[in-house]
């Protein structure tokens, strides 16, 4: 699994690139945490452009994530989701209980 990153401000952009399914899902979250420790403080911004898939176990790696961002009272969204996977993420929940822009320009607006 590839994870590309960037600061936008105090928010780490974080791009995962291909299938976010059970395969790679430890991987990504390995990755993800390392960046987290490396960023210290900083909220954090899944670019999913280039995810073509999502299943539970990505779905899982996200929420825990959102949780662990949580309870250090930091911010989690999403940016850039594919209709497939932004329709995933509607029925899951997850847009309910965090932002989902269309890209990253309307994250950097916020």
């Amino acid at each position: 699994m590839r994870l590309l990153h960037k600061k936008i401000g105090n928010t780490l952009v974080i791009r995962p690139e291909g299938e976010l399914d059970m395969s790679v899902a430890e991987p990504f979250r390995q990755g993800v945490d390392q960046l987290l420790e490396q960023h210290p403080g900083c909220d954090l911004c899944l670019d999913l452009e280039a995810v073509s898939f999502i299943d539970s176990s990505g779905l899982g790696v996200i929420l825990g994530r959102y949780k662990k961002l949580s309870a250090t009272r930091l911010k989690m969204s999403i940016c850039s989701p594919r209709p497939p996977v932004k329709r995933i993420l509607e029925l899951s929940g997850v847009m309910r209980i965090m932002p989902v822009y269309d890209s990253l320009e309307q994250l950097a607006q916020m």
